[in-house]
């Protein structure tokens, strides 16, 4: 329909004025809410070319439109704006399309390959609530892509190797005595207690150095007072708008202050203690080596039945204590080619300073392996494995320099794969009692929040009567689907780059901008149409042909609907599962309108009548696919 208006202006422009228009150079708009029409096609540009103002130009074209265009039933100008009004024959002719396309919501393969890298967690803690906006959007984002045409793979790297490893198994040697999962306790979250117990007990250690040497500091008065005068010096010293400097005494305090607690942090026994632990583990001590795949093995088990929660999987894991030494060749191959030098201490880098990422470090001097190192060599052995055109990274904004170099890097290699490299950069999540703290414990385990979540949708649930006549696993069933639908929806329907604030007893709302007001929308639709059928209805497209005239919300309805696979190309192009989480809530809250407008089964009109059960149909359709892709679930029954 749309081709045919472009065409139609083209005509229209060289029947009227005789000038020749390149019809791929017109485009067309949505037309504004509020204004009477479905597309806008502005006029302004032509003005020069055609030497008529842009109102009688779209007056010209209008007309010319609603004479020779069988879609266009009318037109408004507003300046150089001309909306079209879209016949409704138009309207009820899509409907018929969709409803028996094969193609809705996918659109055809494109022959390209795609590989997503999310989660990415430390075997030493449990998932957190930042790991959810993580699994959800890296799992959304291969989902899409899947819709659009791309060959997907999905993939995890998980980070379980390094010193934060050994601190969670170092404390468990010291302080574990013998402790296991079990039924209350899954393996993760006893890990990850461990790696807290570490910190409070390095903490208490770098104290107690800080006491012992601070007598070797003739500038500090009490270790008590040490931290707060520490923070209000540098508070001072960094002060652009006072601009006050520090005097000479402050000067002495605080490089005293740092040097002690330098030391006390780099010398504090645990630590030491966990620097022997990762030494042997990397030389292959076999104790060492039997402790970490046991504690790690307890890890995946509760990885996996969190995953198994969130709804989200995996194609193929890699594992850092697998690739972190595969780079080394690369940077080797750097050398050769004069893309990577060596400082006179032996470490490796390369000069990005065109790029203006000034330099980076690719290989310390003694030999081991940096990130850059482990992701270089990583990079290759994903091309290797999967031979793809683009290469998705799913990592938090901390790391934008970081994905930035690893592109810059891979393309001076001359890595065909170089140009595919896109870190979906994302924000943190953020509670309203503030930001989380691994080391500290004060993260939000993303099972406990998922728990949290379940009973309050069981509570909202039961309040307003939504489960009457579930039996008690319907209603298990059910409350996990509001649950994870009003977490998925909550942490997606955000564009991926802003910092979001995450309330939870606001995500589950039955009224509003929520996944379960989505959610509530289909499963009505649902026992409409079992009503339907129970009552024998015939709402097939043979049913409605030839029906003439809709009301503007079911227009409105049809229109939005015809544009599912538009916003499914639109979201995997930018990697936005925002975009199809909106485009969601739209259509319910559209049908809404439509629904409270418009009768149904009171409607004596059979061809109406089946139109908008017809209708009713496709919206469930649409809703359930955009759903589907942001990996939330559309209950049959609410």
């Amino acid at each position: 329909m749309e081709q045919q208006i472009i065409n139609g202006i083209a005509e229209a422009v060289k029947s009227l004025y005789d000038v020749d228009l390149d019809s791929s150079r017109i485009t067309l708009q949505p037309t504004k809410k509020e204004f009477e029409g479905s597309l806008t096609f502005v006029t302004f540009g032509l003005t020069k070319q055609l030497g008529k103002n842009p109102v009688e130009i779209g007056e010209a074209i209008g007309n010319y439109l609603k004479e020779n265009v069988a879609a266009v039933a009318d037109f408004n100008i507003v300046k150089g704006f001309l909306n079209l009004v879209i016949s409704d024959t138009v309207w009820v002719s899509t409907l018929a399309e969709l409803s028996t396309s094969e193609n809705f919501g996918r659109v055809a393969r494109n022959g390209e390959k795609v590989m997503v890298e999310y989660s990415s967690p430390n075997t030493n803690k449990p998932l957190h609530l930042g790991h959810l906006r993580n699994n959800f959007l890296g799992h959304s984002v291969s989902l899409i892509l899947d819709a659009a045409g791309y060959d997907v793979q999905k993939v995890n790297l998980v980070n379980d190797r390094g010193i934060h490893i050994c601190k969670s198994m170092l404390a468990y040697v010291k302080f574990g005595n013998g402790e296991e999962p079990s039924a209350t306790l899954k393996g993760d979250k006893l890990v990850g207690n461990y790696y807290v117990k570490f910190d409070k007990a390095y903490k208490a250690e770098i104290a107690q150095l800080i006491e012992d040497k601070k007598a070797d500091y003739a500038s500090i008065a009490s270790v008590e007072d040490l931290k707060e005068l520490k923070k209000s010096i540098e508070a001072k010293g960094a002060s652009k708008k006072n601009k006050i400097p520090l005097t000479d005494e402050e000067k002495v305090q605080i490089k005293d202050i740092k040097a002690l607690f330098e030391f006390a942090e780099k010398n504090a026994p645990l630590l030491l203690e966990a620097q022997e632990m990762l030494r042997k583990w990397e030389a292959g001590d076999e104790e060492t080596v039997a402790l970490w795949k046991k504690m790690n093995g307890w890890v995946y088990d509760g990885f996996a039945q969190s995953y198994k929660m969130m709804g989200v999987e995996f194609d193929n894991v890699y594992y850092e204590s697998e690739t972190y030494l595969l780079g080394k060749d690369i940077v080797q191959e750097g050398l050769d080619k004069g893309v990577f030098f060596k400082k006179e201490n032996g470490s490796v880098w390369i000069d990005l300073k065109k790029e203006k990422l000034d330099e980076k470090l690719v290989l310390r001097g003694d030999g081991t392996a940096v990130y850059m190192t482990q992701d270089m060599g990583t990079a290759d052995l994903k091309y290797k494995d999967f031979g793809m055109n683009k290469s998705v990274y799913v990592v938090g904004n901390e790391q934008d320099y970081h994905f930035k170099v690893l592109k810059a890097i891979m393309k001076h290699l001359g890595r065909s794969y170089a140009d595919g490299i896109y870190h979906l950069s994302y924000g943190m999540v953020e509670l309203p009692e503030g930001k989380m703290k691994s080391r500290e414990g004060t993260v939000v385990d993303a099972d406990d929040l998922i728990q949290e979540m379940i009973d309050t949708a069981e509570e909202r649930t039961k309040e307003s009567g939504k489960i009457d006549g579930f039996t008690e696993d319907e209603a298990k069933v059910l409350f996990q689907q509001l649950a994870l639908g009003a977490l998925k929806y909550y942490l997606l329907k955000v564009d991926p780059k802003k910092t979001m604030l995450f309330n939870p007893k606001e995500s589950i709302d039955f009224q509003g901008d929520t996944g379960v007001y989505i959610q509530y929308n289909h499963a009505k639709i649902q026992a409409l149409l079992r009503r339907a059928d129970k009552d024998g209805i015939n709402y097939s497209a043979a049913a409605f042909n030839g029906l003439t005239e809709l009301s503007e919300a079911e227009a409105d309805l049809v229109a939005l609907l015809g544009k599912l696979n538009d916003k499914i190309v639109e979201a995997a192009d930018s990697y936005a599962p925002s975009i199809i989480a909106n485009y969601a809530y739209d259509v319910a809250k559209q049908y809404s309108k439509v629904y409270s407008e418009s009768p149904i089964f009171n409607e004596e009109d059979s061809q109406k009548k089946a139109f908008r059960i017809a209708l009713s149909k496709q919206s469930a359709e649409a809703i359930n696919k955009s759903l589907g892709l942001i990996g939330v679930q559309s209950p049959n029954r609410m």
